[in-house]
């Protein structure tokens, strides 16, 4: 247990060093946010108390802001996000079908979690990525012209 708190206190200190730089400053909220995803995967109730109480906000507050942008997660993700773009133009071109092949490969559904952590299945409006329809994305890296083929050769690409 030692370790996990160590590991705690090293990512709340670097999310203090990250505010100090900010000024402090509330109207930076959403960039400290956005940072505290970062250093801890989502925004636990514990850190978003934590960020208000440096810049000396409200809980609601940072929980309004947090809810509110679809970016930020309130739970745990897996180490690899699986984002299905279900805008129009990936939607009509297949996208409901690439997602309920992850699901079904992956035994989980949207927003969901594998049990040994390591995918989580999530969807997204638009990445402006039209012309390479249906997008998939994974922690960022961008897919396009994705079929429900390609979900198993993406899969053990990241097995692997």
């Amino acid at each position: 247990m030692c370790c996990s708190n160590e590991l705690s206190e090293k990512k709340y200190n670097e999310l203090d060093e990250f505010i100090k730089l900010q000024g402090s400053s509330k109207s930076q909220l959403i960039a400290i946010l956005h940072k505290a995803q970062e250093i801890f995967g989502y925004l636990p109730k514990e850190v978003q108390m934590f960020v208000a109480e440096k810049l000396n906000l409200p809980y609601s507050k940072v929980y309004g802001v947090v809810t509110f942008y679809s970016f930020f997660s309130t739970t745990a993700k897996g180490k690899y996000v699986i984002n299905v773009c279900t805008g129009t133009a990936c939607f009509v071109r297949g996208a409901g079908e690439v997602l309920e092949e992850f699901e079904k490969k992956l035994g989980i559904h949207e927003g969901e979690t594998t049990a040994d952590g390591k995918f989580t299945i999530d969807t997204l409006r638009c990445v402006g990525a039209c012309g390479l329809a249906p997008v998939v994305s994974v922690n960022g890296k961008v897919y396009g012209h994705f079929n429900r083929k390609d979900v198993d050769r993406l899969i053990q690409e990241y097995v692997e």
